[in-house]
């Protein structure tokens, strides 16, 4: 199979999809890897790198998407990147799809195979190529919390872990998940007053000995919700529906009750994200205010430590291209179930019932 590997487009998007290692690995197997010129070197990966490891430098991206059968990138296609979709091909990356319906009528009118990184999923539950941008994520949503709580930024002037004689900053967190999980371990690691709030009690209890009552736990309700922002002075938004629209927790009534300088970091922006008030920024320009409340909804947060979340995204999706490359992708899906659960769109179907319900469109169960 031909893997196309094309330098992302996103504004300060550093990462690429695959590190020379993982072109060894496809290469060995028998695969050709078109790697477009300076794709790398934002993650510190330089074009000689990529050549030594068996793979072709294509001039231009437009060469990578017409000779690739399997395009694996980091973020979802955009605008830019319309045309040089095209029937069967199978694009492995983040799509995102719940929020971003023009991108799924493009998909579905071109006869796109979409595979997403965010949806393949363990029987478990656990989701292998979502976690590791998770972990990355939730540790820098306490260090973009801090950083915009700093009054020079526009936030409170709030030091998170204190001083002695001071009191810590206080760090809410909804959700108990990947993200929520590695957010707490900053926080608490830099000595802030840490809650998280979660609706799985059985999950609660495991975390509330993991922290070993440097954490506290709360069962996420309205009320509970309210009373943490009325004294949170960062809000970490970390709450996930698998491929699903993000719920809405923190409506802009809610924001007047917080206090004006305090910071919302909205991991949940790539699925919509958890606050009504919530809308995608951008590295370049990251936050926004609304009702005194600084909002940082970065959707490609990991994009800014490329050499780390490459490094780490190539870690997880390896082992399902050479599948989808040494199998055909319809032979792989069959054999691994969580791989099936990652395809969204498929030859003109939308294969993905809460994608669907997100955007209100039919759907259909995925067969081959």
């Amino acid at each position: 199979m031909i893997i196309g590997v094309p330098g992302e487009i996103k504004d300060k998007e550093f990462r690429v999809g695959i590190v020379p290692a993982g072109v060894q690995a496809l290469v060995s197997a028998g695969h050709t890897v078109v790697v477009e010129e300076g794709a790398g070197l934002g993650s510190g990966l330089a074009d000689e790198e990529y050549r030594a490891a068996g793979a072709v430098l294509a001039p231009s991206a437009e060469e990578v998407w017409t000779r690739a059968e399997l395009v694996m990138k980091v973020k979802e296609p955009l605008p830019a990147e319309y045309p040089l979709l095209r029937e069967n091909l199978i694009i492995f990356t983040f799509l995102h799809l719940a929020p971003l319906a023009e991108l799924t009528e493009v998909l579905l009118a071109k006869g796109v195979i979409g595979v997403a990184y965010e949806t393949v999923q363990l029987d478990n539950g656990f989701l292998p190529l979502l976690a590791p941008m998770s972990q990355v994520a939730g540790r820098m949503a306490i260090q973009q919390g801090a950083r915009f709580l700093e009054k020079e930024a526009g936030g409170r002037g709030v030091l998170l872990p204190g001083v002695p004689g001071v009191p810590p900053g206080h760090v809410t967190i909804l959700g108990s998940g990947t993200v929520a999980v590695n957010a707490a371990q900053m926080a608490v690691g830099l000595g802030a007053e840490t809650t998280m709030l979660g609706r799985n009690l059985p999950r609660l209890a495991e975390l509330d000995q993991l922290f070993r009552g440097r954490l506290t736990t709360m069962v996420s309700s309205r009320h509970n919700i309210e009373a943490e922002l009325a004294r949170a002075d960062v809000v970490v938004g970390a709450v996930l529906v698998p491929g699903g629209r993000a719920p809405r927790l923190i409506s802009r009534e809610m924001l007047t009750i917080m206090r004006k300088g305090s910071v919302i970091v909205d991991v949940a922006i790539d699925q919509g994200g958890c606050a009504e008030t919530s809308r995608p920024t951008t590295h370049s320009a990251p936050v926004y205010e609304v009702e005194g409340i600084l909002h940082y909804c970065v959707a490609n947060m990991p994009g800014a430590v490329p050499c780390t979340a490459t490094m780490a995204l190539t870690n997880a999706t390896l082992p399902y291209a050479l599948a989808m490359a040494d199998q055909g992708l319809e032979a792989a899906a069959g054999r691994d179930p969580a791989l099936a659960r990652g395809l969204t769109v498929y030859r003109g179907r939308l294969v993905n019932r809460l994608v669907a319900e997100a955007q209100q469109r039919p759907w259909q169960p995925l067969t081959f």
